[in-house]
């Protein structure tokens, strides 16, 4: 491995770089975006508990939104039941904003080394070509030893390139999907929180066995005043 990175010469060392902080990349966003963490099933369930027996309060925000991205959107349109509609919607809006950005952290990296380093291979090919050339006009074409050996050293930054490319962009298109994906399950349960809370819906959460009715609007705007 080692007469390889030598051979590779001095553009192995970002190419190498980039496999590192890739790798460390695809880990935390592995963790960071996992369903359970960023939008528990059972929340919106839990939140709607809450409001219907009058524990909504000031605490219990703070502890909604601390808990999870979902949650932060939520409490975020919570806090602002007693101004309407719009401006409930606009705080969800905002959060989520907030929420959405940092689930893309560090994407932006992972889709820049899978673009970036099968150049850097390129680029170190065609320096290893330049040098077999060199080496041709000094001692000739008849040593095919050394042109073999040349060229064999010269592709092989192109390799070790799309080796971290290759992944690299695999792992980029699946968490774009993956944030996609998790952005819509919130915004379903954004808007359900909405429409329950200005009394614009009235159906049960699938799962649970709270109903939501009328009582629901006054106990939220009741815990906003408190």
């Amino acid at each position: 491995m080692w007469e390889l990175i030598s051979a590779g010469g001095w553009l192995m060392l970002p190419i190498i770089l980039s496999s590192v902080v890739a790798l460390a990349i695809v880990f935390e966003r592995l963790w960071a975006l996992r369903s359970s963490r960023v939008a528990p099933p059972n929340l919106l369930g839990q939140v709607w508990r809450w409001i219907k027996d009058g524990q909504l309060d000031a605490t219990r925000l703070k502890t909604l939104r601390a808990d999870s991205p979902l949650g932060e959107i939520l409490a975020a349109g919570l806090a602002n039941t007693r101004h309407g509609r719009e401006i409930m919607k606009e705080s969800i809006q905002e959060a989520a904003t907030k929420v959405i950005h940092e689930l893309e952290r560090y994407l932006n990296t992972l889709g820049t080394i899978a673009a970036i380093t099968p150049l850097l291979g390129l680029l170190g090919t065609v320096i290893g070509m330049i040098d077999v050339f060199t080496a041709v006009m000094v001692q000739g074409t008849g040593n095919t030893a050394v042109l073999a050996g040349g060229i064999s050293k010269a592709l092989i930054t192109t390799a070790a390139g799309l080796t971290v490319a290759i992944p690299a962009l695999f792992f980029h298109r699946f968490f774009m999907r993956r944030v996609d994906e998790l952005v819509v399950a919130m915004e379903q349960e954004a808007t359900k929180l909405v429409e329950v809370v200005q009394g614009s819906r009235d159906a049960e959460p699938s799962g649970n066995d709270v109903a939501t009715d009328p009582a629901i609007r006054r106990a939220a705007k009741t815990a906003q005043g408190n």
